[in-house]
């Protein structure tokens, strides 16, 4: 059984920085493909972004994808999501997840998830 625990968000004015960690424990990180998702106030959980147990990410958009910056540490057994440039949009609680099979995009390709961290970005 693999123990997620996010840390890292807070309240920031849009233009600002982030960085997430995802803590991980109870399994071989290593061997996990890992995942960022969020869910916006009112709305469903969202995937952001994916990084495959070799490094290879994916992203949601192209706005993401030039503001965040997924990586890992696997000898620290840590997921991280860099995020610049915060716009309110930005605001929601942030999950991560692990998948023990591919790296996907959806909810359900992945196995394990974390109780989440709340980012609020201010206009």
């Amino acid at each position: 059984q693999v123990q997620l625990v996010e840390s890292g968000g807070g309240l920031v004015q849009a233009g600002g920085s982030l960085r997430l960690s995802c803590a991980t424990s109870g399994g071989a990180f290593r061997r996990y493909n890992m995942g960022w998702f969020r869910r916006p106030p009112g709305k469903d959980r969202e995937f952001v972004a994916a990084i495959s147990w070799v490094g290879g990410s994916i992203y949601n958009s192209d706005s993401v994808k030039d503001r965040f910056t997924i990586s890992r540490d696997n000898a620290k057994n840590t997921l991280y999501l860099q995020m610049n440039n915060l716009k309110p949009e930005d605001t929601a609680v942030y999950y991560c997840a692990a998948s023990a099979g591919g790296i996907g995009k959806t909810n359900n390709e992945y196995n394990y998830w974390g109780q989440g961290t709340q980012v609020t970005v201010s206009s």
